[in-house]
């Protein structure tokens, strides 16, 4: 007999409608964890072949999104697999904001659902999708719902909702409080939702110590930031290691407005080694096969863990599809260098939003900085040569130099060009504006003018011919204010808004050796950086030094660290406090600035939103 412990733990278990049994009969008990029925002999569990669908769904598209599903289910078949899983919220995209506060959308999911549900034979299914509040008016939750011989068998409903950074699940979702172990046959199959993995008291402690789980399938839409791929897997490595399970772990795919989803989904085993790993940005169809046997859950007696507080839910299935033939062969696609990684992220996300939002067509202005350089050879290889233009626009103040470069890149990219120049517009413009400029010194005033003729050129293409125009601006300008609202800002997509300058040239000299010859001319990456809207500018001239200031933008934007940190990590003082107003300064220019790719922690935008109207300055900068 076992030793009594001090915790006891309620779970619910209860075979699934429809399969052996009383329908839905259910049972709710307060045990110790030896004694449940999740807990098996740990020899004799059969293997079971798995596939994590990979996949890039659209965000509204319930049509588009369950044909994918349709396609991958059917593949997943072929290959001899018992159970194919998909990311959070695939069915209907993820993130959908407010589209969960529609009635009609959250029916329309359920509808969708059910319809695919009747289709799935001879393969369990795991899937995301909204399931429907239990009050009626009530939040919907944020569910992975499990397919199982024509119908929706079980449900999850996500526990952890994050509400930080990118992430306002509580403003959608009900929490949901049941962690769930579908047992299939004999082998019992954890699934929870992305945080739900990242907490350390998340619901996997509980379901493979209480509730007997072997294998535990995350499904989740994390967005990309730099080296979030490979953090992601040490964590899941350790969550395989604390609860003695093989932990599958499944991630989206692709670009959603600012987010973009990169994939690297993650099989590791239970002593924690990386078994698999599917591809970074494309989609993917990861295959294992796993021996349920070999793993080994800690009881909580055992464990040194804090005891799980979660109630486990236990839903009897029918048995998994049983693994024939030859072994499944493990595939671990590589990491990608942190260059590589960013680029592969400009890519596509670009891509994905151009096409999702139905565009033909993008331009750019192409002034022969390295800048835009970069923008035109992300969007060419996001989309083709053929579908890009670029547009140089020289004013008086020009190079011939840069002019030069801003051909040479559009020849190198083989991209068309559209030569517009500025000079007769910029003139009577300043004509218009003689009387009221009278007596007044040149300045900013003209300078932003070309800026805002530039702009204007740009959106009469797109208005004339349907394209989307990508604004080229970096994370640094934006930051700064170094940049004309309704000029260089005018856009649909800001392709590198996210991207700090000194960041600019890595990704330049990364798409050049791609290259048999260098696409962005040497002559580009020597030059000092300059907007060319007055004789001799320069950016320093203005700006502190680039690496000066994107140390800053780290410190004060990306770590939220205040002046006194950012002085005591070696910034001059004048240069922190001259640094910190600019930034303060430019809120309500980048709140009018159009979406642009996330790729680092904490971007301008969705991740940081401050108040435009903010009379508040920390301590130094007053």
């Amino acid at each position: 007999m076992e030793r009594a412990i001090p915790h006891t733990f309620y779970y619910t278990h209860r075979r699934a409608e429809g399969f052996s049994g009383r329908a839905g009969a259910a049972e709710s008990r307060r045990v110790s964890s030896f004694s449940l029925p999740g807990t098996h002999a740990r020899m004799g569990l059969m293997k079971v072949r798995i596939a994590l669908a990979q996949v890039n769904p659209t965000v509204g598209d319930l049509a588009g999104n369950a044909a994918l599903a349709r396609r991958l289910i059917a593949e997943a078949k072929r290959r001899g697999c018992g159970l194919v899983a998909f990311p959070e919220m695939m069915l209907c995209g993820y993130p959908p904001e407010d589209l969960l506060l529609k009635p009609r959308f959250l029916e329309d999911c359920e509808r969708t659902l059910r319809r695919l549900a009747r289709e799935v034979r001879g393969v369990a299914v795991l899937i995301g999708a909204p399931a429907a509040a239990e009050a009626r008016g009530g939040r919907p939750y944020n569910a992975c719902r499990v397919l199982v011989d024509g119908r929706i068998a079980a449900t999850y409903r996500k526990i952890n909702l994050p509400n930080y950074g990118v992430f306002d699940e509580k403003r959608y979702f009900e929490q949901g409080w049941l962690a769930l172990v579908a047992r299939f046959g004999r082998v019992p199959v954890a699934v929870n939702i992305c945080e739900d993995i990242w907490v350390d008291d998340g619901p996997a402690a509980a379901q493979t110590s209480l509730g007997g789980a072997r294998v535990v399938v995350n499904i989740s839409a994390s967005p990309y930031h730099r080296g979030k791929g490979r953090e992601r897997e040490r964590l899941m490595q350790r969550r395989a290691r604390e609860n003695g399970c093989w932990l599958c772990y499944l991630n989206l795919v692709g670009g959603q407005d600012e987010l973009v989803f990169d994939g690297c989904s993650v099989v590791a085993d239970p002593s924690g080694r990386t078994i698999a790993r599917g591809k970074a940005f494309e989609e993917d169809l990861l295959v294992v096969d796993i021996d349920p046997g070999a793993a080994a859950p800690l009881s909580p007696r055992r464990s040194t863990r804090a005891a799980p507080r979660h109630v486990v839910e236990i839903v009897d299935l029918p048995p998994l599809r049983a693994v024939r033939g030859a072994k499944a062969r493990r595939r671990t696609a590589p990491h990608l260098p942190p260059v590589e990684e960013v680029y592969r992220a400009l890519v596509l996300g670009t891509r994905d939003y151009v096409e999702k939002n139905g565009f033909s067509k993008v331009v750019l202005g192409m002034s022969g900085g390295v800048d835009s350089a970069l923008v035109g050879a992300i969007a060419v290889d996001a989309l083709g040569a053929d579908r890009v233009a670029a547009v140089t626009m020289p004013s008086p103040f020009t190079s011939n130099e840069t002019l030069r470069d801003a051909r040479a890149v559009c020849r190198n990219l083989r991209i068309g060009m559209i030569e517009a120049p500025i000079g007769r517009i910029y003139e009577s413009y300043l004509e218009t504006m003689r009387p009221a400029f009278a007596r007044t010194r040149t300045g900013v005033a003209e300078e932003n003018i070309q800026a805002r003729i530039r702009g204007n050129v740009l959106m009469a293409l797109s208005n004339k011919f349907g394209w989307l125009v990508l604004a080229t601006g970096n994370k640094s300008e934006l930051a700064a204010g170094y940049c004309t609202l309704y000029g260089d800002m005018a856009g649909g997509f800001s392709v590198i808004k996210d991207v700090p300058k000194t960041l600019v040239y890595p990704l330049c000299r990364y798409r050049n050796a791609k290259s048999r010859a260098p696409v962005i001319p040497a002559s580009i990456l020597r030059r000092r950086p300059t907007a060319e809207l007055r004789p001799g500018q320069c950016d320093e001239d203005t700006l502190p030094p680039y690496p000066v200031l994107d140390r800053i933008i780290e410190l004060y934007v990306e770590r939220d660290q205040g002046f006194d940190e950012i002085v005591a990590a070696g910034i001059d003082r004048a240069t922190a406090r001259r640094a910190i107003r600019m930034i303060d300064g430019s809120e309500y220019k980048r709140r009018q600035g159009a979406p642009g790719i996330k790729i680092t922690p904490k971007a301008f935008g969705r991740d940081r939103r401050l108040p435009i109207t903010n009379r508040y300055r920390g301590a130094g900068h007053d």
